[in-house]
């Protein structure tokens, strides 16, 4: 029987129903101190579970215990199989949910509960969902919970057409948005409209260039630039566009540890500098001529610049080939 309690809230009588206590066995080593609400509702819980009953008051228990602990996983799995039995409406759940993540963006169960409501309610749902995602990075634009939704809504909608300018949005806002940068990773990389890496990798290539322009020490466009080539060293190194956009900013400032590093990714799969650009490289970095001496020397000026990964530049260094003796000339 349910009766209307304060404010409106529909309060139901649970007293047919015999409380299960927690058996932590006789003389428990460490046993939690559980508040006296939290140890009721699990106690009811347990019987409603034992009981398997799927109903309007099962439902009601399952949001009271979800309050005081919403990384239940069984509570929530338990929340399905009524909803079902139930018939519910599963916009109100989407409503339920959008209460129950405040302050629990980063709850697994959350959102894995919402994937399922949107499953259930197909692809009318996506776009709101794609909204919340939104919303859930503004107020932490690095959630990687959000990010994985995302993604996974996307797939599901197979509609990729504004994530591209998504993207940019963020990056405008933020350059040095890792997250962001990746989200285009992969809008790039599996979009089927899009046709893949290699059919966008030109004009990546000049929107990544731009922003590094325009923030030569922002590390993330340097990263994402390698990333372009992933499994293509051939075009990594060939490409003039990308070793003249590393080489002129390392002239402008030769303490630009994202370019340097660059470089040293650069010259490791096998990048040999052109004339002009050799004479570019030589005001930055002396006393080198062959391209085995300019990255060793690429390695000291970085564990000298970027103090704080000296040994990690050490350790690169020490990964590289020695050099190859002259042979010994005999009369």
């Amino acid at each position: 029987m349910a009766e209307a309690g304060e404010g409106g809230e529909v309060e139901f009588d649970w007293s047919d129903v015999e409380p299960i206590p927690q058996d932590d066995g006789p003389r428990p080593v460490v046993p939690i101190a559980y508040t006296d609400e939290f140890r009721e509702l699990m106690d009811l819980f347990r019987a409603v579970l034992a009981k398997d009953e799927r109903s309007a008051r099962a439902l009601k228990l399952t949001a009271d215990v979800i309050a005081v602990n919403a990384a239940n996983y069984t509570v929530w799995h338990f929340r399905r199989l009524v909803l079902d039995a139930l018939g519910r409406d599963l916009h109100e759940e989407l409503e339920y949910l959008d209460a129950a993540a405040e302050g629990n963006h980063k709850n697994y169960q959350i959102w894995h509960h919402r994937r399922w409501v949107v499953q259930k309610l197909g692809k009318d749902a996506v776009y709101k969902e794609l909204e919340f995602t939104e919303g859930a990075l503004k107020d932490d634009p690095k959630n990687y919970h959000a990010w994985s939704h995302r993604q996974w809504l996307l797939q599901e909608l197979e509609d990729w057409k504004w994530e591209l300018d998504y993207c940019s949005k963020l990056l405008e806002e933020d350059s040095a948005n890792n997250s962001a940068w990746n989200q285009r990773f992969f809008v790039v990389t599996r979009c089927p409209s899009l046709g893949g890496l290699l059919q966008m990798r030109d004009s990546e290539v000049s929107y990544c260039v731009d922003f590094i322009k325009q923030v030569p020490t922002n590390e993330s466009p340097w990263r994402y630039l390698k990333g372009l080539f992933l499994d293509d060293r051939a075009a990594f190194v060939n490409n003039s566009v990308v070793s003249e956009a590393c080489i002129t900013e390392l002239v402008k400032d030769p303490n630009n540890v994202p370019a340097f590093g660059f470089l040293l990714d650069l010259l490791n799969a096998g990048f040999q500098p052109t004339s002009g650009q050799k004479e570019m490289l030589q005001k930055v970095l002396s006393a080198w001529e062959t391209p085995s001496e300019l990255t060793d020397a690429v390695c000291v000026r970085l564990q000298k610049v970027d103090a704080m990964r000296c040994q990690y530049w050490a350790w690169r260094r020490s990964l590289l080939p020695l050099p190859v003796a002259a042979p010994e000339i005999r009369n």
